[in-house]
């Protein structure tokens, strides 16, 4: 079984800033971290290999320093580390990203799975894994909370639903998005630590991946950050204090006007 992870690393959520003439995320001084939802995929894509057995392969797209990402990967079970990283890359969208990184594992060589996390938390658009599954042409389960069975020709596993979940059989090769429900991250041993440090991580350019340059980066990018601003105050906020009991009398008295 030959699965490949895509991670990504994120800026420490309260960390966040913008920079205001590129209204971009600006990623200096601030701390970076494996993308939350990607740890579970991490889990997950190494629990299906001790499993089933194989080889699970970390693959991120980012500057030199995402390494790092793939480095706590292997600490965590995974076999090889991959960065697919170029100057031309930057300012990517989600068009653009999924084309890249389809581009770099097809470079990698023949799969069975793909895990990606459900989104990313600097982003919140959950596009990347559905986009690189259309690109890659294969079948696609997102917001999977669960996987029931997985066995050399496929797996069952429950999609999140806003009333209940879904149950799902797919067959390889397929991709799979999940959410934080699906496992609980392990803690990296010494042992992984240590092969962490000794691996040696792959890296992948625009020319390696053969990425025609008018689909990666700003020029293969349709979406544009046009202007970014905080929404405008609703109209006066008061704090209602007191008991619970109390605090409904002054809701319902503040309310009143509005039901008449």
């Amino acid at each position: 079984m030959n699965i490949i992870v895509c991670i990504k690393q994120v800026p420490d959520a309260k960390d966040v800033r913008l920079d205001p003439k590129t209204n971009t995320l600006s990623r200096e001084g601030v701390q970076s971290i494996m993308n939350p939802y990607d740890q579970h995929a991490v889990e997950e894509a190494v629990r299906i290999k001790e499993s089933l057995g194989g080889e699970v392969t970390a693959v991120t797209m980012g500057p030199p320093q995402a390494e790092a990402v793939l480095r706590q990967a292997i600490s965590c079970g995974a076999d090889h580390g991959v960065l697919v990283s170029d100057r031309t890359f930057a300012g990517a969208d989600t068009w653009a990203t999924s084309y890249t990184l389809a581009r770099a594992i097809a470079k990698i060589g023949a799969f069975d799975l793909v895990l990606c996390g459900k989104q990313a938390i600097d982003g919140d658009t959950a596009q990347v894994g559905p986009g690189l599954a259309m690109r890659l042409a294969i079948p696609f389960v997102t917001c999977v909370q669960k996987v029931r069975q997985a066995d050399a020709m496929g797996m069952v596993v429950e999609r999140m639903m806003d009333d209940g979940y879904d149950v799902i059989k797919v067959d390889y090769p397929a991709l799979l998005t999940v959410v934080k429900d699906v496992n609980e991250p392990r803690v990296p041993s010494l042992k992984g630590t240590m092969k962490a440090k000794k691996a040696i991580i792959k890296t992948l350019n625009a020319a390696d991946i053969d990425a025609d340059p008018a689909f990666i980066g700003l020029p293969g990018s349709p979406t544009k950050v046009v202007k970014v601003f905080p929404p405008e105050p609703r109209g006066e906020r008061s704090l209602l204090t007191g008991t619970l009991d109390e605090q409904v009398e002054q809701l319902v008295v503040k309310l009143r006007p509005y039901l008449t």
